[in-house]
């Protein structure tokens, strides 16, 4: 069956190494490409990629002066490398090709098209060592002279070019993941915006919107990320509310309560005794920058239809609200409806 999905990617010749404009039909098991003859298609296929068996590769950083392309490498080990002609055409592409990869697996098929607006940072990760393989002259983000607004911005690099550096090396495997991981660059100040576009952005209430992945937003290497020392006095914890078995952890979002800002934290979830702690994914060190205990507080899901007050900032939703015995609130966003759910019920027998 045809999908209806077609375009011009130029396909690179296998013997001659020389890039060719064919018009390709996605099917169910494979991919036909066609010649192009006085504008319209020539009737039988010039050739054909079997999908099964096939990895593909999105985005494909092999050819310097090609940011559009898609590599597919067949169960037969033959490398082809389609070019697009924007970014939505090449990630739309892309989702459908592996879609079809996996035609035989639903599973993975519903995976993919969930992976697409959420985000599940690694478990171990560390902004440094991004940063750090960011700074690698041979693997690292290639910086380049940029204008913007007339003005000459020297060693910058592009939002959509930071997006597919991070998935190409495997920190993040989708761009909405890509773009909240360079979010976190930017928040502590790693990265910055130059120019109009990306410094504009920044003002947006909206913690998703304050980095762009758009190849007209400009961004450079903060020079304090080098020498970033925080003087902020160190939070002690008692080594017994560390001691309780651990019963969840992932990446949530959570305001801050003097500035009121948003900002990515891993959170630990611990059983006997019940503590939440959360840490900063930019610090090496591995010690909570936050935590309390669960005994006598209160969790409960903010519906996403009008933010309470106590909440700054064009919320995403998927927030929730844990009181402590104190009367000390707590708001936190979960990437989906689900992930909220699953933390609520796992925080409330803890209480």
């Amino acid at each position: 069956q045809e999908t209806g999905l077609c375009g011009f990617p130029p396909l690179q010749g296998h013997v001659v190494r020389n890039w060719k404009v064919r018009w390709f039909v996605l099917l169910q098991d494979k991919l036909l490409y066609y010649k192009i003859e006085g504008g319209k298609k020539e009737p039988s296929p010039k050739g054909r990629i079997l999908l099964d068996g096939c990895t593909i590769t999105c985005p494909c950083l092999e050819y310097e002066n090609r940011p559009l392309l898609i590599k597919l490498k067949t169960k037969t080990n033959t490398d082809y490398f389609l070019e697009c002609c924007s970014r939505e055409e090449r990630d739309s592409w892309a989702l459908d090709i592996t879609g079809a990869i996996h035609a035989g697996h639903p599973v993975q098929v519903q995976e993919l098209h969930r992976m697409k607006n959420s985000f599940k940072l690694l478990e171990n990760i560390s902004l440094h060592n991004i940063v750090e393989r960011m700074y690698d002259s041979s693997t690292g983000i290639k910086l380049t002279r940029n204008l913007d607004q007339g003005n000459r911005y020297k060693e910058t690099f592009t939002g959509s070019a930071l997006v597919d550096w991070l998935i190409s090396n495997s920190f993040a495997v989708s761009r909405f993941e890509a773009v909240t991981l360079a979010s976190m660059l930017m928040d502590e100040n790693f990265i910055r915006p130059v120019g109009v576009r990306s410094t504009e952005a920044t003002r947006s209430s909206d913690p998703s919107e304050k980095f762009l992945d758009d190849s007209t937003a400009l961004y450079m290497f903060a020079e304090s990320s080098k020498k970033n020392t925080s003087s902020k006095e160190e939070v002690h914890f008692n080594i017994s509310e560390l001691s309780g078995t651990i019963v969840k952890q992932g990446f949530l979002v959570k305001q801050g309560h003097k500035r009121k800002n948003w900002k990515v934290r891993k959170f630990v979830l611990r059983a006997d005794p019940g503590f939440l702690h959360y840490y900063d994914p930019t610090k090496e060190d591995n010690k909570p920058v936050g935590g309390f205990s669960l005994r006598g507080c209160l969790v409960s899901a903010l519906e996403d239809n009008g933010v309470p007050a106590g909440v700054k900032g064009n919320v995403q939703g998927n927030l929730f609200k844990i009181i402590t015995k104190n009367d000390i609130h707590y708001y936190i966003q979960a990437s989906s409806k689900a992930e909220r759910v699953q933390w609520i019920e796992a925080i409330k027998p803890l209480t």
